[in-house]
């Protein structure tokens, strides 16, 4: 498991049935990519997150498959269609196995 990995979530508390709303992420992760050397010469080992979904419900909002170029801190910004309150599950996941998750409840009033 790396270390320091820190997800951030914003989602609306409430919405109106229908409403498109803007959620944005962040995971604070060194994203190394596999390819650095440390100072000694030796091949720094690949340790990225490879993976990000957010369901709805448990239906799939976004589904997202990441390669080593993708920056250090991944960041997403999206917009999803809420026909009812609910709760947002957002999964992320590391090289080593490790998952990662958050959620967020949303009421449509």
């Amino acid at each position: 498991m790396a270390s320091g990995v820190k997800p951030r979530v914003k989602v609306p508390k409430s919405a109106s049935a229908g409403e498109a709303i803007t959620i944005k992420t962040l995971i604070s992760h060194p994203m190394e990519s596999g390819q650095r050397k440390d100072g000694d010469g030796n091949v720094i080992p690949r340790s990225i997150i490879n993976q990000f979904t957010c369901t709805f419900n448990g239906e799939t909002v976004i589904d997202v498959k990441m390669e080593p170029a993708i920056s250090t801190n991944p960041y997403f910004e999206f917009e999803a269609t809420v026909p009812e309150s609910g709760t947002f599950e957002f999964t992320w996941q590391d090289d080593d196995g490790s998952t990662y998750t958050e959620s967020k409840e949303i009421t449509v009033g």
